[in-house]
């Protein structure tokens, strides 16, 4: 490796591994299992949290690296994406003719078996838990965890798009169009924007 593509920095309360931003997988992965036997020395009397940050990652890529780290510490990963993207997600739903629907707020979360539909735009500040369904006309943003139904665009709307902090659903709706997400290849989608694309959903 020319380049140093991962750097680990041990801070007071947790430990840093920072990926460098042009670096491709294939070498972070490479780079990360050189360098695990010299972190794991570091684990032998305390469990020190880990962050990774410096590169948005694909979720395959995160679940790769979570993997690895997991196979030779057992330890709480954080994955620190840099802020523009989950922030761009939310402001790229609130620029597609958010600003002409009405929005409502509901704050809590969602328990398994409840139901909330809206007129415009639904934010939800908490999760919506699967067995849960939120629908809206518009808009659907969740900044928890969104594992239940949601049904952007209800009233045929193929604009409107979901957002959420963590996408975790088996099934999403935008308009009449329907995807269904097999959770074995993609497991979790953190900061992820859902929309219609050539009549298809797309998760990004």
């Amino acid at each position: 490796m020319k380049r140093n593509c991962v750097s680990i920095n041990l801070k007071k309360d947790e430990i840093v591994i920072k990926l460098n931003e042009t670096a491709e997988q294939n070498e972070i992965v490479e780079t990360l299992k050189k360098k695990l036997p010299q972190l794991k020395k570091l684990y032998q009397n305390e469990k020190t949290p880990i962050k990774v940050t410096g590169k948005i990652l694909k979720n395959k890529e995160i679940d790769e690296i979570q993997e690895l780290i997991k196979g030779k510490i057992d330890v709480e990963i954080d994955f620190d994406m840099p802020k523009s993207l989950g922030l761009h997600s939310i402001k790229k739903a609130f620029e597609r003719e958010i600003a002409t629907s009405d929005t409502k707020f509901h704050r809590g979360s969602l328990r398994s078996g409840q139901k909330l539909e809206t007129e415009g735009s639904l934010v939800i500040i908490g999760d919506v838990n699967s067995g849960a369904e939120i629908m809206a006309s518009d808009n659907i943003v969740v900044l928890g965890a969104l594992r239940g139904l949601a049904h952007a665009g209800a009233k045929g709307n193929k604009q409107a798009i979901v957002a959420a902090g963590l996408l975790d659903a088996v099934q999403i709706r935008i308009a009449n169009i329907v995807k269904e997400i097999n959770r074995e290849e993609e497991p979790m989608h953190k900061q992820a924007y859902v929309s219609v694309v050539d009549d298809k959903i797309v998760i990004e």
